[in-house]
């Protein structure tokens, strides 16, 4: 089952436990899923799981930038209402990898693509987000990255 088809599946549960906040942040994932098909690869056209799971990243950081202007402004119960939004999503993602196999897959692909520097960073990073495939976010990828290649 795909992760649209189980988005799909959650709406129609969701609707029938007459849960409001999961339903709406599920429709807007499947929106946001939709568009960024139509955007790729046209109105017939298949995401892949790594996109789908991008698509899912973009929306809780979304969340996670609009819980940090809500809690500067002091509208603590907004930035309680996206807290709960972004635990809804996140049950969307992949299992996350753990500290140890993200340095081991960071010395493969430096290894791999024979990068000595930052200026082959690039060519790494590519190698990487094939092979998590949004199992981690890039932000922790990249640091990674550049330590290693300092």
């Amino acid at each position: 089952m795909s992760l649209s088809d189980k988005i799909t599946s959650d709406i129609k549960d969701a609707m029938r436990a007459k849960d409001s906040t999961k339903l709406a942040v599920l429709r807007s994932l499947k929106t946001a899923l939709t568009n960024y098909t139509i955007e790729k690869h046209g109105a017939d056209g298949k995401l892949e799981t790594g996109e789908e799971i991008g698509v899912v990243r973009t929306a809780i950081k979304q969340r996670q930038d609009s819980i940090e202007k809500f809690e500067e402004a002091g509208r603590n119960e907004l930035a309680e209402n996206e807290k709960l939004e972004a635990s809804i999503l996140e049950e969307y993602l992949p299992a996350a990898l753990s500290e140890d196999e993200i340095s081991d897959l960071i010395n493969e692909a430096i290894q791999e693509t024979g990068a000595s520097s930052r200026k082959e960073m690039g060519q790494v990073m590519k190698l990487l987000q094939s092979r998590t495939e949004g199992r981690v976010d890039n932000k922790t990828l990249s640091s990674g990255v550049m330590e290693r290649l300092s």
